[in-house]
């Protein structure tokens, strides 16, 4: 299974934009988006399901509608991401 890394550049609550130069993914793609916010403990692994809706030579847009995902975690990475003023476009 591969495995990319990549940085959060836009967020909401129906998706968001990660900046990667990870290129073998396809439109309408699905993947698991894993993640630990910094103030939590060790061992909090976050999981969100997603699936591939822009390929750009930036990154990729992915968007959660349609996916099977707990909505509390969802707001909560959005909400987290607010708090630290890591987005350069933030929408709800």
């Amino acid at each position: 299974m591969p495995v990319a890394t990549g940085q959060i550049q836009d967020a909401s609550r129906r998706g968001l934009f990660v900046a990667t130069d990870y290129a073998d993914i396809r439109l309408n793609q699905p993947i698991q988006l894993a993640f630990k916010l910094p103030d939590q403990g060790q061992d909090c692994h976050r999981v969100l399901n997603a699936h591939v809706i822009r390929r750009s030579s930036g990154g990729l847009g992915l968007g959660f509608d349609g996916t099977d995902n707990e909505v509390d975690v969802i707001a909560e990475l959005v909400q987290w991401l607010q708090s630290q003023s890591l987005l350069t476009g933030f929408r709800v």
